[in-house]
């Protein structure tokens, strides 16, 4: 398994990739939300990675920062979003994606990561809702439970609580 930098060439391979990892009415949201955040440009920047076996895509994973509302002030990153291909998983892909996202965000200096998923899978990566809690993301939740987050510095304990706002691509209701 090779884990190396999305690229804007990947924005098709990605776009199918959802397509067939997930289901339903997410499906075509979650798609155009990753491949539309190989596109996006932000400071501090937004970035993906994909991994890839014997010259395929298994998989992706994006990162985007989160902005406190009230001064612009950089206050993480939300991984957001996931998907290995359905004949793949169970594998450690997705696994590896998630532990490269969080080194790369560790070594830039990113005080915390956001997700909103299933805890029973982000908790075995140190997410959680507690670390969370003081952390209101820019839409109601669907399942209050799945906003979870992790410290990567000391310094990520909030004092008081944070309105967030995401990229311009996060920016919809339907996502959250």
């Amino acid at each position: 398994m090779h884990i190396r930098q999305a690229q804007l060439e990947d924005r098709d391979r990605v776009r199918h990739l959802y397509l067939s990892a997930f289901s339903g009415v997410e499906r075509k949201a979650v798609a155009g939300l990753a491949a539309n955040l190989l596109a996006e440009t932000t400071t501090p920047a937004t970035f993906g990675l994909v991994a890839e076996s014997d010259g395929k895509l298994a998989g992706h994973v994006g990162f985007s920062p989160v902005l406190d509302t009230k001064n612009d002030d950089l206050v993480g990153y939300i991984l957001a979003p996931l998907a290995v291909y359905p004949e793949l998983q169970k594998r450690g892909i997705g696994t590896q994606l998630i532990q490269s996202g969080i080194e790369q965000l560790t070594s830039r200096g990113a005080a915390v990561v956001f997700v909103y998923g299933d805890p029973r899978y982000y908790g075995r990566f140190g997410f959680d809702a507690q670390a969370a809690s003081q952390y209101v993301p820019p839409y109601q939740l669907q399942h209050d439970f799945g906003w979870q987050a992790k410290h990567l510095t000391r310094s990520a304990n909030c004092p008081s609580t944070v309105m967030l706002t995401c990229v311009p691509s996060l920016m919809d209701p339907q996502l959250w």
